[in-house]
């Protein structure tokens, strides 16, 4: 009952970007006319077809079918045998069905780029460039990276020279020019200099880049230097020719309005000093009234106090956002790929890592897609999306906020991605997983 399959080839070779086929032979071995559905199982699977999917047989009959394996020219299929099987499903007889078994080679291809970054620098004492390495291939490849100088004015220096480069992964190297010779005043010196990329198993890539010396002092110092000078002389003649004869004579009647003034108020004191004393000689003699009253028997009256007010200030809000317990912790994502961009699945903070009576104040986040994951990445509040970016645009990245991002229990925390295309070596997976990193503090009770 049930099929029986056979494949004609059972070990295959492909290169990527080209296509191979295989014919498989499946017969009827039931009693019945069956219906026999064929699909593929295994990693090959996106990128294998087989015609016809479908067919039909009588009795003890043989179909054919052609399985096409058809690899993508890039890092998304690593070099290397692939297994794979062809299922062959009966419509009569489920239970039997039967799978072909066999194995694919994906041969290795090599893509690899160098980048400057910038291709042209300027510079007084010293200029910084970037060095990109790129492996669009299929497999890694050891990298060495040579500097020249051809006109030996320049001395550069790497961070390292000797890498390895992962297939759908950046390679990133510092490179510091610093010119030999340096010029007070003069025209600007372009310096040429090349950087290659070697490999055991591939020709030299080459990129070139200047660096554009200037000379020490900024070129807009002798011109402010020259009106600097000239503003002095200006100055200088004005003070001696206006400003200081007509300071002189407002001094001169400064002085004698001032004379005047103090003069006018040393009279003024004669006279207060003169009531003061009859001010005192009548306190003198009220003064003798009272004792000669006390000694007839009067008393002294009573005293009182004053009484003083306090009060209180108290924040109306119950929450402050600038003090708490320090926080820190990481969001990893697994989404599914997907072909909509529309579709995103949700990653909520780790439990247990935010208590339910707290705030939640940040201050720091740092993205991290290392794998270069495709798709888009956005970090929301309850609803309402705070930062949206594309998965390709970043390796890694960070964000400090002057004025922190606060989350409440009713408007938590939580990061959606939607996944196109999971970087290496994650494509068997079918799984994007970039993090996102946050710090910061936790305040409470919360607020609201």
């Amino acid at each position: 009952m049930g099929a029986t399959t056979s494949l004609a080839s059972r070990q295959l070779s492909v290169t990527p970007g080209q296509s191979i086929e295989a014919k498989i032979l499946v017969r009827n071995n039931g009693t019945l006319v069956d219906q026999f559905t064929l699909d593929i199982v295994g990693d090959s699977r996106e990128w294998t077809e087989v015609e016809p999917r479908v067919m039909n047989l009588m009795p003890g009959a043989d179909g054919e079918a052609t399985v096409r394996f058809t690899p993508p020219r890039n890092s998304s299929v690593p070099a290397g045998q692939v297994p794979f099987g062809v299922r062959v499903l009966s419509r009569e007889d489920p239970q039997n069905s039967s799978v072909a078994e066999g194995v694919v080679d994906v041969e290795p291809f090599m893509d690899l780029q160098l980048e400057l970054s910038p291709k042209t620098s300027k510079c007084r004492t010293r200029a910084v460039h970037e060095i990109v390495v790129d492996n669009s291939g299929n497999y890694p490849i050891p990298v060495e990276v040579i500097t020249n100088d051809p006109e030996e004015q320049l001395k550069l220096t790497l961070d390292h020279s000797s890498l390895v480069v992962q297939p759908g992964t950046s390679a990133f190297l510092k490179l510091k020019a610093k010119p030999h010779d340096r010029f007070m005043r003069g025209q600007d010196k372009r310096l040429p200099f090349g950087v290659t990329a070697t490999s055991g198993e591939l020709p030299p890539i080459n990129a070139e880049g200047t660096v554009v010396q200037q000379q020490l002092l900024p070129k807009w110092l002798l011109p402010v230097a020259v009106a600097a000078l000239a503003a002095a002389v200006v100055l200088t003649v004005l003070w001696f020719t206006l400003v200081k004869p007509t300071v002189q004579t407002a001094a001169r009647e400064a002085g004698k309005q001032q004379a005047q003034a103090e003069n006018a108020a040393m009279m003024e004191q004669v006279d207060q000093a003169e009531k003061k004393a009859d001010t005192a000689e009548d306190k003198a003699v009220a003064a003798e009234k009272k004792v000669d009253d006390m000694a007839a028997g009067g008393g002294p009256g009573g005293a009182g106090a004053d009484e003083g007010a306090r009060g209180a200030t108290e924040d109306s809000k119950g929450v402050n956002i600038r003090t708490g317990q320090a926080v820190d912790f990481r969001i990893t994502t697994d989404a599914d790929a997907r072909p909509d961009p529309e579709e995103f699945d949700a990653f909520d903070v780790p439990e247990g890592a935010i208590p339910a009576d707290k705030t939640l104040v940040i201050t720091d986040i740092i993205l991290q897609n290392p794998r270069g994951d495709a798709g888009t990445l956005q970090i929301k509040r309850g609803d309402d999306v705070l930062y949206e970016t594309g998965l390709a645009n970043f390796r890694d990245l960070d964000f400090h906020f002057l004025e922190p991002l606060v989350f409440s229990p009713d408007k938590p925390l939580t990061i959606d991605v939607s996944c196109q295309l999971p970087g290496a070596p994650e494509p068997a997976t079918g799984k994007c997983r970039p993090s996102v990193s946050f710090s910061g503090r936790l305040s409470g009770p919360s607020a609201g």
